[in-house]
């Protein structure tokens, strides 16, 4: 015998205040909870897909941009509405859809007075990911043992040598007829950040228009790779957008990706492709907004949003 099916069925992933404010009130719009808050490991795909089966017609989230990617791939493989809710670290997915990332009970309007748009997702390999994907240089260093217990002393250790070619992975970026070889950092996006200039680098206005973004380092010594760092230094920095699929090829069997914040390990070489509005969004109708880009790149922040901190 089936079960009933639920009008919404929303996890809620994480604890403190924020997940618990958060199922507080969903409780009251007749939605399932499941709250994540024990500790161990907790196989969020598996919740989803339970509740997939089970004939949910929302899935909502309040976590990262990675747990956000994650149970976006299976609401859009089902073609079933995301609820974001903007309770992790950072939210940049969040930010990017014009959603208030300070306080988060305000995504729940979406239930009673809400919208639906659709909007891109990307994918490495079959990954998706719903911010970019950064490759090479920072995926190393983020990948590093020491990173956890100084992130600052790490990178100021390894950035220079990686950049500059003396140690690191060697990375060709292929989107069509375009190839770049002899690359030290590659990250890609789904949509271009910044409409594709590079002094507009920040945000992304748009995450439904089918192409991914494309920014590749090649620099050839430690004082170019210092450069980077500063706002002012970009001639060492190509910015581009590829039509549905850009290919990464390395000169190693397998290479370090920073997936929406989440460091992981892939073989090479790797595909990475874009589905046009495949994810279903539910968004209130009163909201922020994409705010304006930044006028000129924060190389800083750049990085920092592709490993979520």
């Amino acid at each position: 015998m089936s079960n009933p099916k639920p009008s919404t069925d929303v996890l809620v992933i994480g604890g403190g205040m924020a997940g618990l404010a958060g199922a507080l009130a969903l409780r009251g719009n007749g939605a399932e909870v499941t709250l994540l808050d024990g500790p161990g490991y907790v196989d969020v795909a598996a919740l989803v897909r339970d509740a997939v089966d089970r004939g949910a017609d929302l899935l909502g989230v309040a976590g990262g941009d990675g747990t956000q990617a994650l149970v976006a791939g299976i609401a859009a493989d089902h073609d079933i509405p995301l609820l974001v809710i903007s309770a992790g670290t950072r939210n940049h997915f969040a930010l990017d859809l014009g959603l208030d990332r300070d306080d988060p009970s305000t995504c729940l309007q979406a239930l009673t007075d809400g919208e639906e748009v659709r909007v891109d997702l990307g994918y490495i390999g079959d990954r998706p990911f719903v911010n970019n994907a950064s490759f090479g240089a920072y995926a190393e260093i983020v990948q590093s043992p020491e990173y956890r217990d100084n992130k600052n002393r790490t990178m100021l250790e390894m950035l220079p040598d990686l950049l500059s070619g003396q140690q690191g992975t060697q990375l060709t970026v292929r989107a069509g007829d375009r190839a770049m070889s002899g690359l030290q950092a590659v990250l890609i996006s789904n949509n271009a950040y910044g409409e594709g200039r590079l002094r507009g680098l920040g945000r992304r206005a748009r995450i439904d228009q089918g192409t991914l973004g494309v920014l590749a380092a090649r620099v050839g010594s430690t004082a170019q790779a210092v450069g980077l760092l500063r706002p002012s230094q970009d001639r060492s920095v190509t910015m581009f957008t590829g039509d549905g699929e850009v290919l990464i090829e390395a000169d190693t069997a397998t290479v370090p990706v920073g997936i929406d914040g989440e460091a992981v390990t892939v073989p090479t070489p790797v595909h990475c492709t874009i589905r046009p509005r495949a994810l279903r969004v539910r968004l209130p109708r009163t909201r922020p907004g994409v705010p304006p880009p930044r006028p000129r790149i924060d190389w800083k922040r750049l990085w920092g949003n592709a490993f979520g901190h």
